[in-house]
């Protein structure tokens, strides 16, 4: 970009319009800015409305944002009529009817969980969307989906460690620890950040892990992290088969934004020992194993096969006040520097990484993966800022 463009861009300033909904979704418990965010971006200049109650489930109360500046209000429909609007859910039909249009949106994508009908409403409605998921940072890494799986990896192991005891009907077994018993077999088919946290997780509780990937190099680089040797492998039939069948937990921690590259049989799952548990990180992908269905909160696990299966897309709203620390640290930077570049056109255009995240720019699809899926005619973004 030329030298003149981002000095014209920086001199330029916006107030922001912020609105943050309460969570229709039971299954929803996190929300995208803490009362601290809010606070800060207040001092900045900015407006922040939120709906009352938004906060309670990550124990954030009303008088907590009132008193860091935040305007809270029980009307919903007024916090859909701000230039800004962040939820972590995606938007659900009678939340998009409530948008006035124009407006800028950011939420989790959730592509598996997606209807055609919405997509085209927010197309109507000529939003700009931003998909948590996608969005990139300078170094081109993920920052939203670093932090979930890094949460993701280590709740995944708590989850585990719940679903073998007895409490939960389960086999009544610990991960390890002690003296004289074998401890638990951990599976982890990744080595991505998610399968990294999960690793050190269950090897903090003794369990015995096994590692699996596609590349050889990934492998090596992930066994480096580590002040321990573990076994590591690729996707062989017959070392997959062998672990499987003796693997107390499988965890599927594959790379985000992408098909898993490897997926478990129905038959290997009749392989596993009955009352394991498999836990499927990539569900809302379309799953690491062929037996797993999205699952919620509500309703996190069911038996298939005789193994356990816990495939919720956001395992980490389990710990919900930590996860909204998290996306806070993300979003109130993200924000602050729309507001002093001028808007969120002037920041899509400076910020290569961010334009991956715009799935909607103004009322035209720039997400092909939405395309493919629906069958709807996506653009390149690039091409389109020519025109805006």
């Amino acid at each position: 970009m030329p030298a003149e463009e981002k000095l014209e861009i920086k001199v330029k300033g916006q107030k922001l319009n912020i609105g943050i909904p309460a969570n229709n979704n039971k299954d929803e418990l996190c929300l995208p800015l803490t009362p601290q965010a809010v606070e800060i971006l207040v001092e900045a200049g900015h407006d922040v409305f939120i709906q009352s109650g938004a906060g309670e489930k990550a124990r954030y109360s009303d008088i907590e944002y009132s008193e860091c500046g935040a305007i809270v209000t029980k009307s919903k429909a007024d916090v859909f009529q701000c230039d800004y609007i962040l939820k972590v859910a995606p938007f659900s039909n009678d939340e998009i009817a409530l948008l006035r249009g124009n407006q800028v949106l950011f939420s989790m994508l959730q592509l598996e969980s997606q209807k055609e009908e919405g997509i085209r409403k927010l197309m109507q409605k000529r939003v700009t969307s931003v998909a948590f998921e996608y969005m990139k940072d300078d170094l081109g890494g993920l920052p939203v989906m670093q932090s979930l799986s890094e949460i993701s990896g280590i709740v995944s192991m708590t989850v585990a460690s719940e679903l073998l005891s007895n409490s939960s009907n389960g086999k009544g077994v610990l991960f390890g620890g002690v003296t004289g018993i074998s401890p638990a077999a951990v599976m982890i088919l990744g080595t991505e950040t998610a399968a990294e946290c999960a690793a050190r997780a269950a090897l903090g509780l003794g369990a015995e892990v096994k590692i699996f990937d596609n590349s050889v190099s990934k492998l090596r680089a992930f066994e480096r992290k580590f002040n321990q040797k573990i076994f590591t492998s690729l996707y062989y039939p017959r070392v997959i088969e062998k672990a499987i069948s003796s693997a107390d937990v499988v965890v599927g921690a594959q790379p985000f934004n992408s098909v898993p590259q490897y997926i478990i049989s129905k038959d290997l799952v009749r392989k596993m020992k009955e009352g394991s548990i498999i836990i499927d990180l990539n569900a809302s992908q379309g799953g690491c194993f062929e037996t797993t269905r999205c699952t919620t909160l509500s309703s996190p696990s069911y038996i298939e096969e005789g193994i356990i299966h816990y495939c919720v897309p956001n395992i980490s709203a389990r710990v919900s006040r930590t996860t909204t620390i998290a996306l806070s640290n993300i979003f109130a930077s993200v924000l602050l520097e729309i507001g002093e570049m001028g808007g969120i056109n002037h920041y899509i255009k400076s910020q290569m990484g961010f334009r991956d995240g715009v799935c909607i720019y103004n009322g035209i699809l720039t997400n092909h993966d939405i395309g493919n899926k629906f069958s709807i005619q996506s653009k390149d973004l690039d091409l389109l800022l020519a025109a805006f």
